[in-house]
Parts: structure tokens; sequence; C-alpha cells
């Protein structure tokens, strides 16, 4: 397929296009700079993919298979809500405008990049949970993790509702890679991340290079109108990842605080709190995907080369 990558210099969107040039497929990268256009793309569309009416203009003559939406303005761990205002914009305005653009190139499929917050940031129990559950309920949600969770809602509701596209969901864990882990071994350093003294929540997380992996099997075999999980087999409590981090990468292990610490940082306390669990079984029958990294430690391994 020739595939339209939002997001191909990013985070996951770097690895993903590698997957997609080893299986085949051909790759056009959206992207704000010519000159972060990769060789490994096919085609370049340069233009802001929040500027509508520059970014239909600069696809003329392009035609595709399907897009992929990997477009985000994270970078590090966010702390305070307004850290994820820019991300919110591209799940809303974002995903309306790749949509205009997969109708312009006749694509007739589009994958887009949920996440595992769209659950509500709540306590979920200890059961994982499948993609049944309650996803996207605002008045569900405390205040200080709403926003997130609307943007993740429109997005999902976006991506399914375009009449002629084929849309599917895929509701990522927590992503950590070598970046990461080399930016938090520099934070444990200087004790400069502390966690909650009674343990924080159980969330699920995904080696990078496995959500990439489990993004071409959802654009090659997933089903219209569906979501997927997209984690590893064995969810862990915040605190036992930053101490398997700690050990993993040779640096303190993190300091313990009273919650009452957090306060200052209510999205980031919440986030905490909550406990999301997901169950990643729907992706392994249907899609035919399996975690190369079962399990963060083996995650971490593969990340540090070891």
């Amino acid at each position: 397929m020739r595939v339209v990558v939002a997001g191909a210099t990013g985070t996951i969107g770097r690895p993903l296009v590698e997957q997609l040039v080893a299986a085949g497929h051909d790759v056009v990268g959206i992207t704000r700079r010519a000159d972060a256009v990769s060789p490994l793309w096919a085609g370049a569309i340069v233009a802001d993919a929040l500027d509508r009416a520059a970014l239909l203009a600069a696809s003329e003559g392009v035609r595709a298979d399907a897009v992929i939406h990997e477009l985000t303005a994270i970078d590090g761990l966010p702390l305070r809500r307004r850290d994820l205002d820019a991300t919110n914009r591209l799940r809303i305005e974002g995903t309306s405008n790749l949509l205009g653009l997969a109708a312009a190139v006749g694509a007739h499929r589009m994958v887009t990049q949920s996440f595992l917050g769209g659950y509500g940031f709540v306590e979920r129990g200890a059961e994982p949970i499948a993609e049944g559950a309650p996803f996207g309920v605002p008045s569900a949600a405390r205040p200080e993790v709403r926003p997130v969770v609307e943007a993740l809602k429109a997005a999902e509701r976006l991506t399914r509702a375009m009449p002629g596209i084929e849309g599917v969901n895929l509701r990522y864990g927590f992503f950590y890679d070598a970046r990461s882990l080399r930016a938090t071994a520099a934070r444990l350093r200087r004790r400069a991340l502390p966690v909650p003294r009674r343990g924080g929540g159980v969330h699920s997380y995904v080696w990078v290079p496995d959500a990439a992996g489990a993004t071409v099997a959802a654009l090659e075999r997933g089903a219209a109108d569906q979501a997927y999980n997209v984690c590893d087999d064995r969810p862990v409590a915040w605190n036992d990842f930053y101490d398997t981090a700690a050990r993993v990468l040779g640096a303190p292990r993190p300091l313990r605080v009273p919650d009452a610490v957090f306060r200052a940082t209510p999205y980031a306390r919440q986030v905490l709190r909550s406990s999301i669990p997901m169950s990643n079984a729907k992706a392994r029958q249907r899609l035919g995907w399996v975690p190369a990294a079962p399990t963060i430690e083996e995650g971490f391994a593969l990340a540090l080369g070891r």
C-alpha cells in the first residue's frame, strides 16, 4: 500500500516508517520542515497538519491507499493539564484535517493513535480492560483530565464517522524506548522523579517498536470501525515501573513522597491515582500481533540493547 504517515518524524513515527517499508509499503511522510524528509519516504507532504488549506494544497497530486495519524506534541512526561493542550488540538482539529486529506488523496483507510487515558483515568481494579469498556466518557472523568478524555473521544469518533473511510483506532499504553529511558535515567540520578509513597496505580505499557508493529498489523488487517488495545502482557504499578527502570539503568531508587506533594500538579496526581490495566487479547487474536517485549523487563533489555 501507499501510506501517508502524519507524525512520521516522531517517537513512534520513525520506527513505524521503518517497519512499513520493511513490510513492502510506500510511505509519504507529512512534515512541517522540508529538511526533515527521510530517505526512506517515497514522497513528502510539507505542511502543518493544523493548517487545513495548506495541508490539502501540499497534497495535491498525491495518491494513497491509507493515512496513519501519529501526531502528538508530547515531549517528555506531561505533569500539567496544559502540557497536553497542543496534543488535544491535534487529536481534534488534526484528525479532522487528516480525514480531509484522506478523501483528497483517495485513501480508503485511516489508522488513528488513541490512548489508554480514554478509559477515564479512574480506578478500574485489577481486571484487564477490554475494548468494550466505556471509553471517552467526559462526564465520568475528573476536571483535571476531562480535556484529554474529550479529545480522545473526538479523535476516535471522527475516525469512524467519515463515509468511505475504514477507521481503525489504536489505544496505546504508555510508551517507552531507549530515548525515554535515557531521560528517565537522568531524572532518577538527580532524584528528580519522586513517586507516591503508596505505590501509584496500575497501568499498561508498550515498547515503541511493538507499538509500531501493531500499527502495521492494524493497517493491513484491522477491521473497520474497530478499536484495539496495544500494550504488553503485564500491567504494572507506577512505582514498579520506575523501580525496575532504576535497577536496570543503575540509578538510585525513586524517592517516596506523600500524595500531597502532587497537589500542585492535579493532572499528574490523577494519572498516578488511576489504574488502567488493559488487555491486548483482541490485538493478538484479530491482528495476529505479538509483542516482542511482553513485559517491561524484556522491553527495557531490548531498548538498551542487552
